[in-house]
């Protein structure tokens, strides 16, 4: 089954690339790495802002993780490296935080969660999920990713 297959069954309609917001590429390709800038959150067209243990519900941030993801997936489109994906590597995942909250693996599993729906066992990966003071464009969550691919 093709990813594009897949996606179709999970009833998933990935979102269109996000251009850069600064001086950088969305990915770079190195010996058949793909190295994915940090993707922001776009649910319905619109930013994701906040701060998970303020004025963000865990739900909502798990819901911009996924989001994020979701993101990560359109680039590859983009590039048309999508259907080569041998595995995911690993994802960084960046949660806006109140200075109490501590749930950023809980917000991470939004796309950690997506990948593996997606590419099955090739989605299982290692992560970082890290609590930050504040993001891009006030962004609840931001995630990178390195992604092998098949010749």
């Amino acid at each position: 089954m093709t990813v594009a297959d897949r996606l179709k069954e999970l009833g998933i309609t990935l979102p269109k690339a996000a251009a850069p917001v600064a001086s950088y590429q969305p990915l770079v390709v190195e010996s058949g790495v793909v190295h994915l800038s940090g993707q922001l959150p776009f649910v319905n067209g619109a930013l994701v802002t906040g701060r998970l243990g303020a004025d963000v519900a865990l739900e909502q941030g798990q819901d911009a993780a996924r989001a994020c993801g979701l993101m990560i997936l359109a680039q590859l489109e983009a590039h048309g490296l999508l259907e080569r994906v041998r595995q995911v590597v690993k994802l960084g995942v960046f949660v806006s935080s109140a200075p109490d909250f501590h749930d950023q693996p809980k917000v991470a599993n939004g796309a950690s969660d997506l990948m593996a729906e997606v590419f099955g066992d090739r989605g299982r990966h290692a992560r970082s999920a890290v609590g930050v003071a504040v993001l891009p464009l006030n962004a609840a969550v931001e995630v990178d990713a390195i992604i092998a691919l098949r010749d």
